[in-house]
Order: C-alpha cells, then sequence, then structure tokens
C-alpha cells in the first residue's frame, strides 16, 4: 500500500527570541536536525513519498549553509526513489526575488511548487498505483485570493488525488482576510472530491473529513515554543482500500515539558524545590516550564528554584502563580466583612476544633486552595 510523510511548519532555521544566547542556539540546531530526522524515518520505513506543505524555512532567505544541508537531505530520499513535493509557505514565501526558491528551483529535488493558483503539478507512481498531485503556492500580487479556490483541478486522471495547500481551513473571504494565510473553505475543497487534503499552517496537528476527502494539519513537529507546543509525532500516511489512515510516529529527542505543579500540600520552599526535581527526571536535555499553582504559607523566589532544580534540563522555567497565605495576612482577611474573611474565619474555626493530624491537613489544603480561588474577591 502507497504511504507517505505529510510535513509542514518545520521553521527551519528559526532561532526562539525568549532563551538565553547558548540554549538558543542549542534549540535551534536541535530542531534544524528535525529534517534529518524525517528523513531517516522515511528510508528506514521505505516509504514511497515525502509532501512538504509550506514553511520549511523560517525566512525566505535562509542562510546558505542551511539550505545547502536541506538540499542534500531531500537528494538523500529522491536517490532512494522516493518522491519530493515542497510548497512554500507564508514564511518562506516564492513571493520575494530573493526567496531560497527561486534561487535553488533548478536544482531543488522532487517536485517544487511554482504555481500561484491551483493547478495539476505532478503524476506519480506510488506503490504501483497512480497518484494526481494538485496545488498552489501563494505569490503575493499573482495569487487572486479571493478567486483561487474557485479553479480547483477537476478530477478528470485515473488514480488517487492529493491537494496540497498552505493556507488556514476557514469560510472567511479574502476581503479583510491576511492573504498569505490563505483561506480555504471547507466545503469548496469537500465539494472537489479529492482523496487526501494536505495543508500547512496551523502548527497543531488535525484530521478533519469533509465529505470523502480526508484534510490533515501535521502541525509543527518539535514545536516553536511553550505557548506553541506543535506536534510530538510525524505524520504518515498510509492509502487502503478505504481510503487514507494517519498514523502518527513519536519524535525523539529533545521536547518541549509544560506542566503545572500544585503546592498546596506543601509546607516550605525546599518542598517545592524537590517536588520541581522530580517532575524533571527523566528530561535531560529538555525545555521544562513548570507553572506553580495553590497556596503556600510563604513567597517563592523563582530565580533560586529555576538555578536548584534544572538539573540535567537544558532549559527550565519555573512561573510563579501561586497565592502566598501567611499567617499575619490570615489574620488580616479573617477580619475583614468580606466573602474571603467568612471562608477563613470559618475555616480556621474548624482546624482550632481538629485534634485528627489527617483532617487537619485536608482543612490546610481547603484553606489554601479556597484561598487561591477566590483570589482578589472581596
Amino acid at each position: 500500500m502507497p504511504r507517505l510523510l505529510h510535513l509542514a511548519d518545520l521553521h527551519l532555521g528559526w532561532i526562539p527570541r525568549d532563551l538565553p544566547p547558548a540554549v538558543a542556539e542549542a534549540r535551534r540546531a536541535a530542531r534544524d536536525a528535525r529534517l534529518e530526522e524525517a528523513v531517516e524515518l522515511a528510508l528506514e520505513r521505505r516509504l514511497h513519498a515525502v509532501l512538504i506543505v509550506g514553511d520549511l524555512f523560517d525566512d525566505f532567505d535562509p542562510a546558505s549553509d542551511l539550505v545547502r544541508s536541506v538540499r542534500e537531505a531531500l537528494e538523500r530520499l529522491t536517490s532512494a526513489g522516493i518522491a519530493v513535493v515542497t510548497v512554500p509557505g507564508n514564511h518562506d514565501e516564492l513571493t520575494y526575488a530573493n526567496s531560497v526558491y527561486r534561487r535553488e528551483a533548478s536544482r531543488w529535488p522532487g517536485v517544487l511548487v511554482r504555481e500561484p493558483m491551483p493547478a495539476h503539478l505532478a503524476s506519480l507512481s506510488l506503490a504501483g498505483e497512480p497518484f494526481q498531485v494538485h496545488g498552489l503556492a501563494y505569490v503575493g500580487g499573482v495569487t487572486d485570493v479571493a478567486e483561487a479556490m474557485n479553479r480547483l483541478p477537476p478530477r478528470d486522471r485515473d488514480g488517487r488525488h492529493l491537494f496540497l495547500a498552505h493556507g488556514t481551513l476557514t469560510n472567511t473571504t479574502a476581503e479583510g482576510a491576511d492573504e498569505r494565510s490563505m483561506p480555504l473553505p471547507p466545503g469548496v475543497l469537500a465539494d472537489a472530491g479529492y482523496d487526501y487534503l494536505a495543508l500547512g499552517h496551523l502548527h497543531t496537528p488535525s484530521e478533519r473529513r469533509l465529505g470523502g476527502s480526508l484534510a490533515v494539519y501535521p502541525g509543527c513537529v518539535g514545536g516553536k515554543g511553550f505557548d506553541d507546543p506543535g506536534s510530538d509525532a510525524w505524520s504518515i500516511v498510509t492509502f487502503t482500500q478505504a481510503g487514507p489512515r494517519v498514523e502518527r510516529v513519536a519524535i525523539s529527542g529533545q521536547s518541549l515539558v509544560d506542566g503545572q505543579l500544585d503546592v498546596s500540600d506543601l509546607e516550605h520552599e525546599g518542598d517545592v524545590a524537590e517536588a520541581i526535581s522530580a517532575r524533571l527526571a527523566g528530561h535531560a536535555g529538555d525545555l521544562v516550564r513548570i507553572r506553580l499553582t495553590g497556596a503556600l504559607p510563604t513567597e517563592l523566589d523563582t530565580d533560586e528554584l529555576t538555578a536548584s532544580c534544572r538539573g540535567e534540563a537544558l532549559f527550565l522555567r519555573v512561573e510563579d502563580h501561586t497565592t502566598a497565605v501567611t499567617p499575619s495576612l490570615l489574620d488580616a482577611w479573617g477580619a475583614s466583612p468580606t466573602v474571603r474573611g467568612e471562608f477563613v474565619r470559618r475555616l480556621r474555626e474548624k482546624l482550632d476544633a481538629s485534634q485528627d493530624p489527617g483532617e487537619r491537613r485536608r482543612l490546610v489544603r481547603a484553606l489554601r486552595m479556597g484561598l487561591d480561588a477566590l483570589g482578589g474577591r472581596r
């Protein structure tokens, strides 16, 4: 059965701006190595094609050594008989005169999509089956975004039909929208009846049925940051008799780890440090963010916690979202004629009356969590 690797939004060459310089460079190098990992996966699994649907590079004019290494990696695929189709995105646009894809067009491995309006791009034979590839590459001032999706190529050739586009599934018209995000009306694509819609641009992986078509965003593998985690898996598509099926294959190496730690059961900053260190176990070389929540009877020094807990993680960010509940603050709140004051008074009365250690621990936790939930309410 024909199988292909669907890639998009690798953003090779991207350097994070919110990390220390040495960490940022290590992060860039790890992300740039993702393409080699994808190539190895395609070769090991003996896939039949690799689709790259936009934003392979983070910039339309990437460094020459990066371009050379990417071209050599893709040549490994074509030399092994694996078809490669590359669509420019909105970061690595074809629009500009010095675009990497204009400079490299004559020696780019496989099929490089340069058609500014939807067109039949290529006829491929994958595992002995015919595949018809359709799609477009946005070109500023040339692509008629308002009309593009009204000119989809018909299914008038034998075989399975693929449509490749770097854009956003939305019914929003081009007027007032960002052209470079290329609106892709779901209803129009459903009516076109393609077997597989290979999409790029959205960094969160997703699958969606549009009529008889399967529309897939593979996501930004490896992510860009804690608030843009992307995907932690590659997307391999197998074309069965029943239609395309997507398999997610976990990535290796450096990961983004984002988590919360409720500290309401803890007493001291040292306890918090131990809990953070426990969370870091098994994450050597990763980038980790831990958001502390709940309430403590003390204020926290996040800089000190970060320095003492980082261990073998490449980067650690500790964010304090806790409520510091000191005895003097409890006294002040308990004396106030507010909802929070009434809550404090009742819980402290229960604490004073209880002699059971287990019940007292539960009451302390309830007090802290309740105050954390009430926040600034008066």
